[in-house]
């Protein structure tokens, strides 16, 4: 894009870059970046707060202002919101028996939070109008019972063809994952704002 900065400022039409990535921007030289300090994929920050996105924008849009160069780059002044806790998040209390007694509490718990997490996911994907749970090809009930027998100590086989068991696991632990994250942030409560 740096490259593309250039051209097009050549012919008359300025450029504003949003980088992510500050070293890279420092070696490509475009000729004019905002720095922002957000997670890859998030040039704007958090996806549901265009108040702050604007806030970004408006920042990189100040840089067409500056009259130093031939290469400016800013930093955005402020912190993905959401890189803060949210006080009114609350972990989960964990049993504190022996450990083998723990683990299949963990495992037992874990197959009965998927079914009460249910309501909550559905509403987020009312909500969205989309799910990032499907890696695994799996029912998130069996993704939920496949994890938990690991954690049992049982080495389920492979729930799908051509994919091994070690790999199925990656893809359950992503999907259950995905699930939870999405039933918290259906709540008025996110882990992260």
């Amino acid at each position: 894009m740096s490259a593309l900065g250039h051209y097009l400022e050549e012919e008359g039409i300025a450029t504003v870059a949003i980088a992510l990535i500050r070293p890279q921007a420092e070696n490509t030289r475009p000729p004019r970046a905002l720095w922002v300090p957000f997670e890859l994929g998030r040039p704007f920050g958090p996806p549901t707060d265009p108040t702050f996105q604007r806030r970004v924008i408006l920042a990189a849009l100040r840089l067409l202002e500056r009259e130093d160069g031939p290469v400016v780059i800013g930093d955005f002044e402020n912190d993905d919101p959401r890189g803060e806790p949210n006080p009114a998040w609350r972990q989960p209390v964990l049993p504190t028996s022996a450990v083998g007694g723990f683990v299949h509490s963990l495992a037992d718990r874990l197959e009965a939070e998927i079914v009460q997490l249910q309501a909550a996911q559905c509403l987020w994907v009312a909500q969205h109008g989309r799910t990032t749970v499907g890696v695994s090809g799996l029912a998130i009930g069996e993704c939920a019972c496949s994890v938990a027998d690991w954690l049992r100590g049982e080495a389920p086989p492979s729930l799908r063809e051509g994919f091994s068991a070690p790999l199925m696991l990656r893809f359950a632990v992503d999907d259950v994952k995905a699930y939870c994250l999405e039933a918290a942030a259906a709540g008025a409560t996110n882990p992260n704002g």
